[in-house]
């Protein structure tokens, strides 16, 4: 069983703000849009090297993502920048007739992503969000797992050619994956081997998938783990050939289960390989005022759920 070492705990949108950076200092075209969040998506390097490439929109999001679909036009690559609630639903609209529609090169770049923004409360805990953009043609959606992700995916955003929305969070999460990783659009990442039971986790889901592997191994359990980090487009055969070998599928993620990655999955397995499956994720609700740590417990986000969701789905192979 191969073991991941935490290298120290990171917030996600950190892993944001040092992409960014460095997409400033290689790549002149792209250029970052902010709704008054300056500080919390982690932007400040960029704009004390790049402040002719900044915009300040102020608390106008629906604005900001015209600008930002107006400006790619001229050739421009722009970051977008604020909170997931109003990177989508608030903007919705606007994303779907003028980036979505005319598949504009803007990057919807999103944090405080799910119930761990924590003390903010529901109205600001998005858990439709990644369900609200698989749903426009030609939206790509990315939700990868750390620091060091985070960072390999903006950077690797740039490069793509087409809208894109990539979620990340606030609260500081185990570091695993390697800093020089190749982050590929669309390809999941077998982290360890198993016979037993697949778990398919993304964002934050994933070290708690990692860590629930390590229990279910000492139950005599053998786990499959994948990072699923790009919900769409979604890595089919990664999924289908890890069932073929284990006869059962757990999947994990911070958003409802109705919309979210679980659903994806399960389209998947219907049309090609029917497995039974058990979905970690919240539950048609909306989240609540609390400690990051205290809510993944309470909506049963965390590797103790996973565990127990993967003895369960055994059982029904």
């Amino acid at each position: 069983m191969k073991e991941y070492i935490n290298q120290g705990s990171q917030d996600t949108r950190s892993g944001f703000g040092a992409g960014l950076t460095e997409l400033g200092r290689t790549n002149p075209n792209v250029v970052a849009l902010c709704a008054d969040l300056i500080g919390s998506l982690k932007m400040d390097q960029f704009i004390e090297e790049n402040p002719e490439r900044f915009f300040q929109i102020g608390i106008a999001e629906a604005n900001m993502m015209g600008i930002a679909a107006g400006l790619t036009i001229g050739g421009k690559i722009p970051f977008t920048g604020t909170f997931a609630n109003f990177s989508t639903g608030r903007v919705y609209d606007q994303i779907r007739q003028s980036i979505a529609y005319s598949g504009k090169n803007v990057k919807i770049c999103a944090s405080h992503a799910g119930v761990t923004l924590g003390e903010d409360g529901a109205t600001h805990q998005i858990l439709e969000d990644i369900g609200l953009m698989k749903m426009l043609p030609g939206m790509v959606v990315i939700n990868p797992c750390d620091f060091n992700q985070t960072k390999a995916a903006t950077i690797a955003i740039a490069d793509y050619e087409g809208p894109v929305y990539l979620r990340f969070g606030r609260p500081k999460v185990a570091n695993f994956t390697p800093a020089d990783q190749n982050f590929e659009i669309g390809k999941g990442i077998l982290l360890q081997e198993g016979t037993d039971v697949t778990i398919v986790a993304t964002g934050h889901l994933v070290w708690e998938a990692l860590e629930a592997a390590k229990t279910l191994q000492a139950n005599g359990i053998s786990a499959e783990v994948i990072n699923i980090h790009t919900i769409k487009p979604l890595d089919k055969d990664i999924i289908i050939k890890s069932v073929g070998k284990t006869g059962a599928i757990v999947t994990a993620e911070e958003h409802n289960y109705l919309g979210g990655l679980g659903e994806s999955v399960a389209r998947v397995l219907a049309e090609s390989t029917p497995t039974p499956q058990e979905f970690i994720a919240t539950q048609d609700t909306f989240g609540e005022s609390g400690t990051p740590a205290q809510l993944m417990d309470k909506y049963g986000l965390n590797a103790a759920a996973i565990v127990k969701a993967s003895e369960k789905v055994i059982q029904r192979k």
